[in-house]
């Protein structure tokens, strides 16, 4: 159904990034590239000051090492790590690398996502491709 998909991944202590592999699997075409990808957001700079030194290098390796882990179980998937704000982040790599299809984990909106969006939203709203979202 889908060449080119595209799977934000959130290590947050309640996501599991299984199901939306599965959908990913499920929605692709025989070759099909999917790439996984994981947005490390900004810490403010007043926090930074608080946390040990290279704590965002470390960081940045055991994200991609988790990565590279899921990767192994998706054939044809590629990874990217990329630092920045999520939403804004997913909708830019889409915009420049045209996947036919983002398959995105969303949880169950609560009241501040009215007000401030969720990243799942923000990427409906936006994106220029198929969005298929996950609860």
């Amino acid at each position: 159904m889908y060449r080119n998909i595209l799977v934000p991944i959130a290590f947050d202590h309640d996501r599991d990034p299984e199901p939306a592999l599965a959908a990913a699997l499920a929605l692709a075409d025989a070759g099909a590239r999917i790439t996984l990808m994981h947005v490390m957001e900004e810490v403010p700079n007043y926090a930074i000051d608080y946390m040990p030194e290279g704590y965002l290098d470390n960081l940045a390796v055991a994200v991609q090492a988790a990565l590279d882990d899921l990767a192994r179980k998706v054939p044809g998937s590629a990874t990217i790590l990329i630092r920045g704000a999520a939403g804004p982040e997913i909708l830019a790599w889409a915009r420049d690398n045209d996947p036919d299809c983002i398959v995105i984990a969303s949880h169950r909106p609560g009241l501040t996502d009215y007000f401030l969006g969720s990243t799942a939203s923000r990427v409906v709203r936006h994106a220029k491709c198929s969005v298929h979202v996950l609860r």
